[in-house]
């Protein structure tokens, strides 16, 4: 293994008694996973169950503060809303059991807040077509005994009025 400018390479060089010879060269790269929000794949659990999760909307450990990687999720909620002008959502948070639960109950709160403002500031969604809504810890989608199932119930949630 051989590493450079922070990436890791992997290199192998094999000769055979006839003469021939090879070389592999593999580039070990991080895994990549992109969370791609989608406007009418939110509109149609919308319409099937009432609800959509968002899952590209993220927020520092503890904080309310919007990271810049959630932009395009915050925009295709813009795009749902901006494509049924009669669509009302609850904007609803909801944070894993780590913590006390008036904290995440309050946190969660602030985090749905935070999203409905982003709508109505960055993208001219009308105030009165949102409401934010804290869960907490009371409505898990998986278990929090894992820390999978802990990122699964750190989300976001539309809900239509």
């Amino acid at each position: 293994m051989q590493s450079r400018d922070g990436k890791e390479f992997w290199i192998e060089v094999w000769a055979e008694f006839t003469g021939k010879y090879g070389l592999r060269i593999i580039q070990k790269d991080a895994m990549n996973q992109d969370v791609v929000a989608n406007a009418e794949v939110f509109g149609n659990d919308i319409r099937a169950t009432g609800h959509a999760a968002v899952y590209g909307i993220t927020f520092d450990t503890d904080s309310a503060t919007i990271k810049l990687d959630s932009a395009q999720a915050i925009a295709e909620i813009a795009k749902l809303l901006q494509a049924d002008q009669n669509l009302k959502i609850f904007v609803v948070g909801h944070t894993d059991t780590i913590g006390a639960v008036d904290h995440n109950l309050k946190l969660s709160q602030d985090r749905a807040q935070s999203v409905m403002q982003a709508l109505v500031r960055d993208h001219g969604i009308a105030a009165g077509r949102l409401r934010a809504y804290g869960c907490g810890p009371y409505a898990p989608v998986a278990s929090n005994d894992t820390e999978a199932g802990k990122a699964k119930n750190r989300r976001v949630e539309l809900v239509k009025q």
